[in-house]
């Protein structure tokens, strides 16, 4: 019993120093990890730092947008402020955008009525042939019309805007005006049973003095409709205005006409006066011939 406890006692006393054998000297402390300090003071002075030192700021990352900015309401034009004519000019346009073709045929069809009218107001009696023949030269014309000025609107377009008005005006007074005119002229002597002598005469006679008019009118209007107007109204535009053209180029038809007429009355009112001259002239030859016998 006396041989266990000493070598309990001995154990004991043992330990410690294998314990202080594993431990670091204080030397290799102060190398690695500094002057030595207590662990609680440390902690306490990490903290106060940490409390002195200011959070390190926010850099915003930019995101690119990928919603499309809506874009402000363009503001109101002029004619959008009429009441009941902005809306019916809407519907006009809404059916431009769906149908123009039969959208142009039908607002020609309404110009060149309303100016046949207008026109035979100024006669005693109304001729209805004489409308539907204005009908028909309206249908044939209004989609080549048409036509051209779409053409006129997206050429043409220079860096300065008074260049392209005045090449737009220019070429539509050099090609589009003359050849409408003959086209209007002829058809209505074509319609009307004319000859092809008939044709030309009516052509020769009314075209020049419808062109010279028209360069009165028609290239304010063209400016005006090229510099103010949207392009879904410039026909409805110029189709107020072309009414009361129509109507003049009807009168002048009309005065076509009437010196036609005029001309061809003389001619056969001639004709019997001339067979009466020359009869008697032949029967006083045929007397003299007797008496020289």
């Amino acid at each position: 019993m006396e041989a266990l406890r000493l070598y309990r006692t001995g154990l004991a006393q043992c330990r410690p120093n294998a314990l202080l054998r594993h431990r670091p000297k204080p030397c290799a402390r102060l190398h690695a990890h500094g002057p030595l300090q207590r662990r609680g003071a440390s902690t306490k002075q990490n903290r106060k730092a940490e409390k002195r030192t200011p959070p390190p700021e926010e850099v915003q990352i930019p995101i690119p947008n990928t919603v499309p900015p809506v874009p402000e309401p363009a503001p109101r034009q002029w004619w959008q402020r009429l009441g009941p004519i902005t809306r019916a000019a809407g519907a006009y346009a809404r059916a431009q955008r769906r149908r123009p073709y039969v959208t142009q045929l039908c607002t020609s069809l309404a110009i060149y009525f309303c100016a046949d009218l207008s026109a035979q107001s100024m006669d005693d009696e109304y001729d209805p042939k004489r409308t539907v023949r204005s009908l028909v030269i309206g249908a044939v014309s209004s989609i080549p019309s048409y036509k051209w000025f779409m053409f006129l609107s997206h050429n043409f377009n220079y860096s300065s805007k008074l260049l392209s008005l005045a090449t737009k005006i220019a070429i539509n007074q050099t090609f589009f005006t003359p050849l409408f005119n003959s086209y209007f002229f002829g058809m209505q002597s074509f319609l009307s049973g004319g000859s092809l002598s008939d044709i030309v005469d009516r052509i020769r006679r009314a075209v020049p003095t419808s062109i010279v008019n028209s360069l009165k009118l028609w290239p304010a209007v063209t400016a005006f409709s090229f510099t103010f107007i949207a392009p879904e109204y410039r026909s409805a535009f110029a189709g107020v205005i072309a009414v009361g053209w129509q109507t003049y180029l009807a009168y002048l038809n009309r005065q076509a006409e009437m010196a036609a007429a005029e001309t061809a009355a003389a001619i056969e009112a001639a004709l019997p006066g001339a067979a009466a001259r020359m009869a008697q002239g032949a029967a006083m030859a045929t007397a003299a011939e007797q008496e020289g016998r």
